[in-house]
């Protein structure tokens, strides 16, 4: 029996990520695949990844920025400025309105809700403004304020016992392949977001499989 339902929140309510990268590319003139490079070399010489240092709130999002303007220095051989990098990538995001409904709806069919994000501990009034998040989710658990990410195993049982819902009766949703199997490896039911039609007739599917 399914009783609750855990989602993620970029590229599921809203837009996908990568439109947001390429969007950043785009005005910038950096490549994303510079951009990979230089994300690599300051894991190789720090031994961390910096996105996921940021994610999971052990570094400030500037140092972040001031950290990758460096290494993409080296990588692109001219100057650079990552100013504007927040205002670019959330230019290039927006709500998803029918999984934002399909949510809602689930919540008044008597769902437990949780939401669950790697995201910036500084953008959180951002996205909290993109969808009503609390008037759907009772719990959300933000990666930057927990000090763990998906697909660490850690972060989805501190959702489920936060949620007080066993991982048996969960199920997850995320547009990424390894963070529904990470879910999965912990008991959950888990959907794959592809697109918008898929994503709602795969969820309602097993919404009733697992019904009583």
């Amino acid at each position: 029996m399914i009783r609750a339902v855990i989602s993620d929140f970029g590229g599921v309510l809203t837009t996908p990520i990568v439109g947001s990268f390429a969007a950043f590319a785009e005005r910038t003139g950096i490549e994303l695949a510079a951009l990979g490079e230089a994300l690599a070399t300051v894991m190789q010489r720090d031994g961390a990844h910096p996105l996921y240092e940021l994610e999971c709130g052990r570094i400030s999002e500037e140092t972040f920025l001031r950290t990758l303007e460096e290494a993409l220095r080296e990588e692109v051989g001219r100057e650079v400025s990552l100013d504007g990098f927040t205002e670019l990538m959330w230019e290039g995001l927006a709500p998803n309105p029918p999984m934002i409904d399909l949510m809602t709806e689930l919540r008044a069919e008597g769902y437990r809700m949780a939401l669950l994000t790697n995201n910036v501990r500084e953008w959180e009034a951002r996205w909290r403004s993109i969808a009503p998040i609390d008037d759907i989710f009772e719990l959300v658990v933000d990666s930057a304020f927990v000090g763990m990410r998906k697909p660490d195993r850690e972060i989805y049982e501190l959702t489920v016992k936060r949620l007080g819902v066993p991982a048996e009766e969960c199920l997850f949703i995320d547009d990424f392949e390894h963070n529904c199997d990470a879910a999965r490896a912990v008991g959950m039911r888990a959907v794959v977001y592809r697109d918008v039609e898929q994503a709602i007739a795969e969820i309602r599917a097993a919404l009733a499989d697992g019904a009583p």
